[in-house]
């Protein structure tokens, strides 16, 4: 027995326990000692995990299409802010403070770039 039934076992452990579950179905004389190891037992500890497995396959494939939607629905709502951003814009200008209550800079806060004549980089010839 493992110390550690949190983690998922081996494949090749699952499938030699499946095989031996095959194995066992043809074994004509089964009586174990322990009654809570009869063949009826291990085939209903089968069936339960076979169950458990679908149903984990069948909730991932949901959660992953819940993620899906909602990732839509993100992108959805992100689209509708860049539009409402551009109407502000559009309606109150790029330098007001409805712009500015939006999250984005106004016109007036960008430095504005300034050249160089000479070419130089600041040093004097």
């Amino acid at each position: 027995m493992a110390n550690n039934k949190t983690k998922r076992l081996r494949p090749s452990v699952l499938q030699a326990d499946i095989d031996g579950f095959a194995a066992l179905q043809v074994i004509a004389g089964y009586h174990p000692a322990n009654a809570a190891f009869d063949a009826g037992n291990v085939e209903s500890a089968k069936i339960t995990m076979e169950t458990k497995q679908t149903e984990e396959v069948q909730k991932q494939t949901a959660a992953e299409s819940a993620r899906d939607d909602s990732v839509a629905a993100e992108w959805a709502f992100h689209d509708f802010m860049l539009g409402v951003k551009n109407q502000v814009k559009a309606q109150y200008g790029p330098d007001s403070n409805e712009y500015q209550s939006l999250g984005l800079k106004k016109k007036s806060e960008y430095r504005t770039g300034r050249r160089n004549s000479s070419g130089n980089s600041g040093g004097t010839t």
